[in-house]
């Protein structure tokens, strides 16, 4: 580690809280969330029920919706790779329905490409390059099909774009299909972002074709067009490439102005519209990747809890990627900040969406008593609220502080599992953590001090993978004392409702059912029988109350001191100011004996003391927040 790199740590600790305090937390964050009506045609894909599709799909038809209809297709055509018998049977009672046909020509492609995978061609092997072109061969009748059925549908010729990269076509052929699409719609996103795929330097292009193609396209587009960031897109595969290039970079300026642009066209667009998601996702990593980190932070906040696979997918798993990336912008701004300077505040643009909707409903779920609990957490920096669960079993929710305690601000975002995480050290019993978005559920198995297990379902999200799923349900059978896994493992495999497989995982372990209101409000333990709040202690009071505690004693709240009148805190501040500037002058005044000076500067600290202890005895709030809708 660097000294510099030490010195900011500090700084850290200090800001890091404060920058980006605007931000949905992790559990909000949803990779690809789909509108309401996507969402609905999903789940019942996920069922086996085709109507819900069809109806979407035959409206973006006959609205002439393309590029919502391109959207919607590259789903619904993904959700068949793993719930193939909805479309199956949609095909078998309509054969020549346009809209089936387009989904099973795009389920083709994708399945061609889940069989190559997204590595560069020295990494896959022959025979997977072999079955990757034999389904994309497949693939001809049934896209020139859906183009046949639907003349006016630029969506064909997206699919045939992408089929022509895949299986080499010349470039007749390929300027063949663009020249297809333009004649549908001159416009069309996906069929300019294939296209520049198509002509990128990894694929049969180059750089400069790549940022000349972007750059027409941005130009001949109307305003308020997302093809505006389409060279961002271009920068995106040119930072991919990392080529060294010996001299000033040839497309930095080509770069910045792409940033310029793309910046632009998302300031019209409101904070958090999932139709900007796309290039918003691509805008925040350039930022991020060119140490731009303030406006970095800013395309974060508009993006609110829309995380795209593209373009994070290129550097790991999508999801923790958009993440890390999006910590790592406000550790760097907080290393920027002086330490005694106020934290920066979050400019004020009221309430965001995912504030009242999104942000994560959290409940714990500790298989021992109360009293347990209580004992076990009376250190873990947070304040919280336990009720009896059942026979031997707590529920648990953290009670928000006005303010963050040291040891919380060294702890990660979540508060409830970095609490469960430290009342189960130690212990027998574990703890369950389960948190619930309307897009995502998951939870999190906390046991003697340290995570299991975990695990998430999202509304649009793919099965889990088998192995994955196996070996989670494993862990929690051991855990929980469960002879056979494989209930629990269909239960982590399943799709399409996150809160029903949360609640039936629940179920399966043999826990008490999840409490009434969890998913609605924030705090929904305080009219339950037995409610008692554990207020969060100092490290030391915590530790002087594990001793003292008797056993079968739940610990009473630390006694909150009456708050001090104005004329006290002027008194004390005034006496702070007198000692501190009397003990400076008889520290450096040689006539004045070292006596005099340790005496004023033990009554400097003990004013700044008081004034401390003031500031941290203050209450504890547990009022809910509006009601959500």
């Amino acid at each position: 580690m660097r000294l510099t790199t030490l010195f900011t740590i500090p700084r850290v600790l200090r800001h890091s809280d404060a920058i980006g305090a605007d931000l949905p937390p992790d559990d909000a964050v949803v990779l690809d969330a789909p509108d309401p009506s996507l969402r609905v045609a999903l789940a019942a894909a996920a069922s086996g029920d085709h109507a819900p599709a069809a109806e979407l799909l035959a409206a973006t038809r006959e609205h002439a919706q393309w590029e919502r209809r391109d959207t919607c297709v590259s789903r619904l055509a993904r959700a068949s790779l793993h719930h193939p018998g909805w479309l199956d049977s949609w095909l078998e009672v309509s054969p020549e329905d346009p809209d089936a046909v387009l989904v099973k020509a795009d389920q083709y492609v994708f399945q061609a490409w889940q069989i190559r995978t997204g590595a560069r061609a020295r990494h896959v092997e022959a025979d997977q390059f072999r079955a990757f072109h034999a389904v994309l061969r497949d693939a001809v009748p049934v896209i020139s099909a859906a183009a046949e059925l639907n003349p006016h549908d630029p969506v064909p010729w997206r699919i045939a774009l992408t089929q022509a990269r895949g299986i080499q076509a010349p470039r007749e052929v390929f300027d063949t299909y663009l020249a297809e699409a333009d004649t549908r719609d001159p416009h069309h996103e996906g069929c300019h972002v294939q296209a520049l795929q198509y002509l990128c330097a990894k694929w049969y292009g180059s750089h400069e074709e790549m940022f000349a193609f972007a750059e027409r396209a941005a130009d001949q587009a109307p305003p308020g067009s997302r093809l505006h960031a389409l060279p961002l897109q271009a920068v995106v595969e040119y930072l991919i490439a990392d080529e060294e290039t010996p001299g000033p970079d040839p497309y930095r300026e080509r770069a910045e102005a792409a940033v310029t642009r793309a910046q632009a066209l998302s300031d019209s667009y409101a904070p958090g519209d999932r139709e900007a998601a796309g290039f918003r996702n691509h805008l925040a990593l350039v930022l991020w990747s060119m140490d731009r980190y303030e406006e970095a932070l800013t395309a974060f906040r508009s993006l609110g809890v829309h995380a795209t696979t593209f373009p994070w997918t290129y550097f790991g798993e999508a999801r923790a990627e958009f993440l890390e990336a999006r910590s790592d912008t406000r550790v760097e701004l907080a290393m920027k900040v002086p330490f005694f300077r106020p934290s920066p505040r979050p400019p004020a643009t009221g309430t965001q969406d995912w504030e009242r909707e999104l942000a994560p409903r959290s409940v714990a779920i500790a298989s021992t008593g109360p009293t347990e609990v209580a004992q076990a957490a009376l250190i873990c920096g947070h304040s919280l609220r336990t009720a009896p669960a059942a026979s031997h079993h707590t529920y648990v929710e953290v009670v928000p502080d006005p303010a963050r305690g040291r040891r919380a601000a060294l702890l990660p975002d979540d508060p409830l599992t970095a609490a469960a995480d430290n009342f189960t050290t130690g212990e027998d019993w574990p703890a369950l953590v389960l948190h619930r978005t309307p897009e995502r559920s998951s939870f999190t198995l906390l046991h003697r001090g340290r995570k299991v297990a975990d695990h998430a379902w999202e509304t649009a999200a793919p099965a889990a993978d088998h192995a994955r799923a196996a070996a989670t349900a494993t862990a929690l059978a051991r855990v929980y004392g469960l002879s056979d896994p494989r209930p629990l493992a269909h239960v982590l495999r399943a799709a399409g409702d996150p809160a029903r497989h949360q609640s039936e995982l629940v179920a399966a372990l043999g826990l008490p059912p999840l409490p009434a209101g969890y998913g609605g409000r924030q705090e929904i333990l305080e009219g339950l029988p037995g409610a008692r709040v554990l207020a969060r202690r100092g490290f030391l009071a915590g530790m002087r109350d594990t001793l003292t505690t008797k056993d079968g004693v739940h610990p009473e709240a630390p006694p909150q001191a009456e708050p001090h009148p104005a004329r006290w805190w002027v008194l004390r501040t005034a006496a702070l100011l007198l000692f501190t500037s009397t003990a400076v002058y008889a520290w450096w005044t040689p006539d004045i004996g070292w006596f005099r000076s340790t005496v004023m500067t033990l009554l400097a600290v003990d004013s700044l003391a008081r004034l401390v202890r003031a500031l941290r005895r203050r209450p504890v709030s547990s009022t809910p927040p509006p009601a959500t809708s």
